[in-house]
């Protein structure tokens, strides 16, 4: 696992040949055998391949289009364009998954002190679950892109996913059709700070 954890790239270019339902079924159970706080395994899972993908990335596109014009996000404004790079991205990759949390409850405003810190672990969980699913898709000779910038398109795709739960993230997958370098990464002296007595 560690080869994974090292060779892992987010890859942004992918060739068009689809990806074997058997390969998308073993990282879907990757992300499943994730820890999640409690057991509560707040994850699930809608894959896109072919026409529906397609559609479902018409309901983006216009999410970005109406983002430009009534930002839901007017701060995250300098980022738009980096969200319809992340859509062609989408576009090309052949399968994409949708990972929403069926325990979400982040958008209601008056959520008890429980209530925001199981928030808080299932947020955690799902992060377990995506990288998850990232490690194996290494390991299976697949690429992925951890995608957030759903968020943009947030309304018009949760409307076209037509389901219960929260949006939390997207997983582009398919194979590479680049190999970049890895990035440069913190040295651990930078992140780690040992306390002995």
């Amino acid at each position: 696992m560690l080869n994974a954890i090292q060779n892992r790239r987010s890859i942004r270019k992918y060739q068009s040949r689809p990806v074997p339902q058997k390969l998308i079924e073993q990282v879907l159970q990757a992300g499943s055998l994730a820890p999640s706080s409690k057991n509560r395994q707040p994850w699930r899972f809608i894959v896109y391949t072919g026409p529906a993908k397609t559609r479902l990335m018409l309901a983006m596109e216009q999410g970005l289009q109406k983002e430009a014009q009534q930002p839901l996000l007017p701060e995250s404004a300098p980022y738009l364009a980096s969200a319809h790079n992340t859509l062609r991205i989408m576009q090309q990759a052949p399968a994409l998954i949708f990972i929403l949390n069926a325990l979400g409850q982040s958008l209601q405003t008056n959520l008890t002190m429980d209530e925001r810190v199981s928030e808080i672990c299932n947020a955690q969980s799902i992060g377990a679950a995506v990288q998850n699913m990232t490690l194996a898709a290494t390991e299976l000779g697949l690429g992925s892109l951890w995608i957030c910038d759903t968020y943009f398109a947030y309304p018009e795709l949760c409307a076209a996913l037509q389901t219960e739960g929260e949006l939390y993230a997207a997983l582009a997958l398919g194979y590479a059709a680049e190999n970049p370098p890895a990035r440069p990464r913190l040295a651990m002296k930078q992140l780690t700070e040992w306390r002995n007595e």
